[in-house]
């Protein structure tokens, strides 16, 4: 267990221990925070060492869950579980059909026009939708440790009998992953293993993967993106920590014309919308009876809870029964760690 330190500039730093962190704070040479979930502090000094290690985050990509492992050579910082980006590409195809059915009805609606990204090199909205989540993850890791190295699980797309070239000229999957890697490049150094080296890694090191994909547990995913970064960075050959951190994206409902289905009376009432009284969807809040929350709606009665779980918990929140304290990118919870 380790506590991210940030400089007065939110510059990230190496990691320190708890007991070092709790004098810091004693003695007000550092200002405790909470960033998404992680527990970090803010010097309010000028760090005595300016040392920073190698720092690498092992990636292991999913088509269901996902696994993050930020390690150096002495340490295991932080092990991250996602939930893959996979509802993009479903909701741009409902659109599109929407708005097609406005056109043979009295409402508003765009003319058809001419298909502008024909013939065009693009990354289709869904693939998109799954690598830029993986880059927003180590975005957000990269705001807390000092990361120096990325090292990918490399993935294949099935390849079709007789047609060799499918796989790099159609598959969107190829061609996703390779705009993911070309935006690593610019900022990280990258490594990039296949499939059988990560195996090859995990059975030398004794470890073994649970054949539960979608179990919240070190074993599922993250001792596959562990072996990565220790590939990459070296260290002792055992996994000192398996604490889990799990995360899910936000189901962001935009404003739409009205609804999809007509309520009584034949009418579409308007639906969606992301603002009101001054707060923004998916703002965290300290709740009187619920404690941590977030905001998920605004209604006639009030305002829309959820816990960070994803479960409705009341409709009619006021302003006066909660503090509001920051805007969340994504949902987290605590997972299982391994007995190993």
């Amino acid at each position: 267990m380790f506590v991210i330190v940030v400089d007065k500039n939110q510059n990230p730093l190496m990691p320190t221990t708890p007991q070092r962190a709790g004098k810091w704070i004693k003695s007000v040479k550092a200002t405790p925070f909470w960033k998404n979930g992680v527990f970090c502090v803010r010097l309010n000094v000028q760090p005595s060492d300016g040392y920073k290690q190698e720092v690498v985050v092992g990636v292991d990509p999913g088509s269901k869950k996902e696994g993050f492992t930020v390690k150096s050579e002495a340490h295991t910082y932080l092990n991250v579980q996602a939930d893959a980006h996979s509802k993009v590409g479903k909701k741009v195809a409902n659109r599109r059909e929407l708005r097609r059915g406005r056109r043979s009805r009295k409402c508003p609606n765009r003319k058809n026009r001419t298909n502008r990204l024909a013939n065009r090199n693009r990354v289709p909205a869904g693939t998109r939708a799954r690598w830029d989540w993986k880059l927003r993850i180590l975005d957000w890791l990269s705001k807390m440790f000092p990361i120096t190295h990325i090292c990918v699980e490399d993935i294949k797309a099935r390849t079709i009998e007789r047609a060799k070239k499918w796989n790099q000229s159609f598959s969107p999957l190829e061609v996703g992953k390779q705009w993911f890697y070309t935006q690593l490049q610019k900022r990280w150094e990258v490594l990039i293993l296949q499939g059988w080296q990560t195996k090859e890694i995990r059975d030398r090191l004794g470890l073994k993967k649970s054949s539960k994909k979608l179990s919240e547990t070190f074993d599922a995913h993250c001792v596959d993106s562990w072996c990565l970064a220790y590939h990459t960075v070296g260290g002792e050959p055992t996994v000192e920590n398996t604490d889990l951190l799990c995360l899910s994206p936000i189901p962001i409902v935009r404003r739409e014309l009205h609804r999809q289905n007509s309520q009584k009376g034949r009418k579409r009432p308007r639906y969606g919308g992301t603002t009101c009284e001054d707060l923004v969807k998916n703002t965290l809040v300290r709740h009187v009876k619920y404690g941590l929350t977030r905001i998920s709606g605004f209604g006639k009665a009030g305002i829309s809870l959820y816990s960070l779980e994803g479960n409705r918990l009341c409709q009619n929140a006021k302003l006066s029964d909660f503090k509001v304290l920051t805007r969340l990118n994504f949902n987290y919870r605590s997972g299982i760690s391994s007995s190993r």
